[in-house]
């Protein structure tokens, strides 16, 4: 018996209601974004053939929707420099993002939109990174957890130092990461490592140059979290 007394203001808390009023909104086709308004969090699910993503598609067959396959946030325009939006419910940044992911996919050689749907939720700004986070933590998703560079955007120019994400190296065809350099991955590699990653086993170790970028990557969106 826990004699702990219920704190409904616990953060904890707080980010399980999030998750539950996502979770209880109905699954829509990947397609079906038109109408979208506002900023909030989102979760995203597969349900195609691709071997190695078998054992999520099969949790999201027959209306199950159990298994996501990536999770992500729309913040309101010019969230990242501070600041309080008066209605969450109002932009176009939720639907701008799952636009964005949508044609990620579309772009893939081997993926095909009609395979994903989505779950989302308005919500008010300073609730929107603990409603994302708690969801990740609870579901684990190999798109944010295994297989880096889905939610990359097109970087521009080309860094010296910037290589294809392993997203774009196991699902080949956005535009943008044409003009990306090589950084020693493989598809067979990367499968792998999907396999093992939804088996629970430990992750190969990637090289040496896309773990120094990953790493970058983070530090940067570390620091601008710091400056929003």
């Amino acid at each position: 018996m826990n004699d702990t007394p219920y704190n409904p203001l616990d953060k904890f808390n707080l980010a399980r209601s999030i998750e539950t009023e996502l979770l209880e909104r109905d699954p829509l086709p990947l397609t079906a974004t038109d109408g979208i308004k506002g900023a909030g969090i989102y979760v995203i699910y597969y349900t195609g053939k691709l071997s190695f993503y078998v054992p999520i598609a099969a949790k999201n067959q027959k209306g199950g929707f159990k298994s996501p396959i990536y999770i992500g946030k729309a913040i309101p325009k010019g969230g990242r420099k501070g600041g309080l939006t008066k209605d969450a419910a109002k932009g176009n940044a939720l639907v701008d993002r799952l636009r964005q992911h949508a044609t990620s996919i579309e772009e893939a050689n081997n993926l095909d939109l009609a395979d994903f749907y989505f779950r989302h939720l308005i919500v008010d700004d300073i609730w929107i990174p603990l409603g994302e986070n708690m969801l990740i933590e609870t579901f684990k998703p190999v798109w944010n957890r295994a297989i880096d560079g889905f939610g990359n955007k097109d970087p521009g120019n080309r860094r010296a130092t910037q290589y294809k994400s392993p997203w774009d190296v196991l699902h080949p065809g956005r535009k943008f990461a044409v003009k990306l350099a090589e950084g020693g991955l493989t598809p067979k590699f990367l499968e792998q490592q999907v396999t093992d990653y939804l088996a629970g086993r430990p992750l190969a170790k990637l090289p040496k140059a896309i773990a120094e970028q990953q790493a970058k990557e983070q530090e940067e969106a570390e620091e601008s979290a710091d400056e929003a």
